[in-house]
């Protein structure tokens, strides 16, 4: 079968590696003109860290990734006021647990399928005309396929999900936060190992020594709206109006900013669909079908979860889409909604609302020093009570 797969970000690539190894001939089209580098660092660990072995990614995966020692708040003077150490992650884990570079790990899962798979860069899905014998796809370059199924791997802001189940705006969550990230070379300090974060009420900003003596900066704030400014030099300017008066390192930071020309910045909502991802021939994975956010710090390994399950189930049913569709969301759609209610009650760790919820959270890491009470938070938090079945 012929599958065309809109995104080339974890979840595409990850779905056209198992199409192809299952014998599935898949098609990944994104509408950027090259594969995109950049974002935040994630933690990477349960079922997509499991499904990366299988793949044969982890010695590449550990090579880029970073294990953090810890997780450090200081105030407007830089002095740290609470700190955890993060071992509790790897003891729960049983050692598969790892920080990295989102970009880090879609370039990692590119490299696996870019001999083997057609990729079309700088093109995206204008239509998709469905039919008993196939899916009829015109692109925005004017040109025009035949496919057996369309996948919409393609994101929070999925074209194909707008154009088969309807506006955004009915499956979208918005969670009152806003995000932006960048990177920059020779900033100083450098806590190596060290996530170091400044928060003030309804704002944060953090950074992490990376390797080539580049530091990455994660800005988080609470917004009314979902609404997010679109041209790089709007982006900067809201940022130095949120930021411009913060303390610690920030007017250093702002100032790396200013300097930047290649800013990650997006509103930080949840897809929730109430029926299915699925219709006729298309259906859909990743964020695109029920994205959890920013704030549960899992979304590239549950998108490799949904790509691996949809995969599987397509070559068990042995044509049947419908059958592998409605399986798939049978199996992933509870998990990832335990998944999402979760991530509701982080948002004070990322934008507090009030002074108050500021100590709070300041008391809770520094408890986390203490092994058991560690062990328990992660192993109720990292834990994925899914068994992936072996197709």
């Amino acid at each position: 079968m012929k599958v065309l797969i809109s995104g080339a970000g974890i979840a595409g690539p990850t779905l056209a590696w198992w199409l192809a190894h299952y014998g599935f001939t898949p098609t990944l089209v994104d509408k950027s003109p090259a594969l995109r580098t950049g974002g935040y660092i994630i933690d990477f660990w349960g079922a997509g860290f499991e499904i990366s072995d299988r793949m044969g990614l982890l010695p590449e995966i550990r090579r880029e990734g970073y294990l953090i020692q810890e997780l450090v708040a200081v105030n407007r003077a830089g002095k740290r006021i609470a700190a955890c150490p993060a071992a509790a992650f790897a003891r729960v884990t049983h050692g598969r647990y790892i920080s990295l570079a989102r970009g880090d790990l879609a370039a990692t899962i590119f490299r696996a399928i870019e001999p083997k798979v057609e990729t079309i860069f700088g093109d995206s899905i204008l239509s998709i005309d469905q039919n008993q014998t196939c899916a009829h796809v015109t692109f925005e370059s004017g040109t025009a396929r035949d496919f057996d199924l369309v996948i919409g791997a393609d994101g929070q802001h999925s074209r194909v999900r707008q154009l088969v189940f309807g506006d955004e705006a009915q499956f979208e969550k918005y969670l009152g936060i806003q995000v932006a990230a960048f990177e920059t070379a020779g900033y100083r300090p450098r806590d190596e190992l060290s996530y170091v974060m400044y928060t003030e009420v309804g704002q944060q900003v953090a950074r992490f020594a990376m390797r080539g003596d580049r530091t990455l900066f994660l800005f988080t704030f609470a917004a009314p709206s979902p609404e997010v400014a679109r041209d790089l030099d709007s982006q900067k300017a809201l940022l130095r109006k949120r930021f411009g008066a913060s303390g610690w390192e920030c007017p250093r930071i702002l100032d790396a900013l200013d300097r930047t020309g290649d800013l990650y910045f997006d509103c930080v909502s949840q897809i929730r669909m109430p029926a299915s991802w699925s219709l006729g021939r298309v259906t859909l994975g990743g964020d695109a079908a029920s994205c959890v956010s920013l704030l549960a710090g899992q979304g590239s390994a549950l998108a490799m979860t949904a790509a691996y399950l949809l995969a599987g189930e397509l070559h068990r049913s042995a044509g049947d889409y419908a059958a592998a569709f409605a399986r798939y969301q049978e199996i992933f759609g509870p998990f990832v909604m335990r998944k999402q209610q979760m991530a509701l009650s982080l948002a004070g760790f990322f934008a507090p609302k009030s002074k108050r919820s500021m100590w709070l959270r300041n008391r809770v890491l520094s408890l986390l020093k203490i092994n058991w009470i560690a062990d328990i938070v992660a192993s109720r938090d990292l834990l994925d009570k899914l068994a992936l079945p072996d197709y």
